[in-house]
């Protein structure tokens, strides 16, 4: 297979015409709006386990889907074949649709005066020049750095390297077409190893918009085996009250529950553990949470949302209170609001640190539970109540003991929040909300 990177946009300009052809032919059907999104993807990625080839896969999608409005009735279909046969008989679909579905008086295209006026290049489309050959022995590469590490690591789940390159456009019938390219590319080892017949596994990874900022392949190797022995030897530790610290990776989805309440969806079924919180005191004073869609690489930048809404700079929490909700328009008319442009999603939340690292938020904590693994799915996003499986390491006067296993923690999320004694400045830039360390004054941990 050669190379899959290509000098320019994949297919842009075509998709911004598939995209204007499919809003003409839904003009002329007599839709009172309409809104397409187009996509391609090229990807390859390699698997490499016990230093052979496990997978290879290559990837070149297409597809465009439609929405229409019509006497506030909706109706959408899609479809991958791109050809203009096809794009007529889909928007016929999504008008054959709408004929049955009822009218909802909150549904409709975001309105024209808040579609982007400027579409700014925020740096997101990288071409990686790696062919299969070259990504299977990266894989391979990263994993023997891994099994070399140490004696106890005997196993492996396999070293992926990975790379997308997508384009998006998307239109509306208030005249607005907007596209943008972005790329991702990552690597990953996962490994295992055993001591006193006792197995663990772990992981690591490193992901970017541009190549050149990954971690090298020995790098990733070394720290997913170095995270595996330090779990070697784990205990049970008994039931007790103490200070809990989430690693970056873990503290963002802890942020992210907070989020994930806070959406529009959430607000308007009444189903959220913060439910009419806006102005109500959520955090301490010091932690504030930032929307910046525009930083440069960022892995949620975007000059728009889902729905052409041009995204902008804003502060969600500030000082510890709930100043914003994540809106798209549909909700936003069910609150009686304007969207935040944020249909799709929140874009690069950061979360301001006002600790250290994690070595030095080990020693703020002075005896507790560094949380490295969650296990299970237990977070009732109504009530916030909090109980998950935890791996992780007890530490005893700022000093890491030994790792611990089989252990629950638990509690009320609103209450946790309120209990956030610290945040590191050690953001996790992999994902879409940057957050460091987070320390949690006390937690219940139940253990065996």
């Amino acid at each position: 297979m050669g190379n899959i990177a290509t000098t320019g946009s994949p297919g842009q300009q075509e998709l911004e015409a598939l995209v204007q052809m499919a809003l003409d032919e839904a003009r002329r059907q007599g839709v009172d709006q309409a809104e397409v999104a187009a996509s391609h993807d090229i990807g390859l990625s390699a698997t490499a386990r016990l230093g052979d080839v496990e997978n290879l896969e290559y990837t070149n999608d297409r597809g465009i889907g439609i929405t229409v409005y019509k006497n506030g009735c909706k109706g959408n279909a899609s479809t991958s074949d791109i050809s203009a046969d096809s794009i007529r008989e889909v928007v016929l679909k999504a008008c054959t649709f709408a004929s049955y579905t009822a009218a909802d008086k909150h549904a409709g295209l975001a309105d024209a005066e808040l579609m982007c006026r400027e579409i700014r290049d925020l740096d997101l489309d990288y071409a990686w020049p790696i062919d299969s050959t070259a990504a299977i022995a990266m894989a391979i590469d990263c994993e023997k750095s891994a099994l070399d590490y140490d004696p106890r690591i005997n196993n492996s789940e396999g070293a992926n390297v990975s790379t997308n390159r997508g384009t998006r456009v998307y239109g509306n019938s208030h005249g607005f077409v907007g596209s943008y390219s972005k790329s991702s590319h990552s690597i990953n080892c996962v490994v295992l190893g055993s001591a006193n017949g006792k197995m663990q596994r772990d992981y690591h990874y490193s992901a970017t918009r541009d190549p050149a900022d990954l971690e090298s392949v020995s790098a990733i190797g070394e720290l997913a085996a170095a995270r595996t022995v330090s779990r070697l030897g784990a205990r049970k530790i008994k039931t007790t009250k103490a200070p809990v610290l989430f690693v970056p990776e873990l503290a963002r989805g802890f942020i992210g529950h907070a989020i994930g309440a806070l959406s529009g969806g959430a607000q308007y079924r009444r189903a959220s553990f913060l439910l009419d919180a806006l102005g109500e005191k959520i955090f301490p004073d010091f932690v504030s949470i930032h929307e910046r869609p525009h930083l440069l690489k960022g892995m949620a930048s975007a000059p728009f949302d889902a729905e052409g809404v041009g995204t902008y700079d804003r502060d969600l929490v500030a000082d510890g209170i709930l100043t914003g909700y994540v809106l798209g328009s549909y909700a936003a008319r069910r609150l009686g609001m304007q969207t935040t442009a944020n249909a799709g999603g929140t874009q690069n939340l950061i979360v301001a640190g006002n600790g250290g690292d994690l070595a030095s938020l080990v020693k703020q904590m002075g005896t507790g539970l560094i949380v490295a693994e969650l296990i299970g799915q237990g977070v009732n996003a109504v009530t916030g109540d909090y109980s998950r499986g935890v791996v992780g390491q007890w530490v005893e006067n700022g000093e890491i003991q030994f790792p611990v296993h089989e252990v629950t923690i638990a509690g009320n999320l609103r209450d946790l929040y309120s209990r956030i004694a610290a945040i590191g400045t050690d953001q996790d830039l992999r994902g879409g909300i940057r957050c460091g360390s987070l320390l949690v004054e006390e937690m219940t941990i139940a253990g065996g």
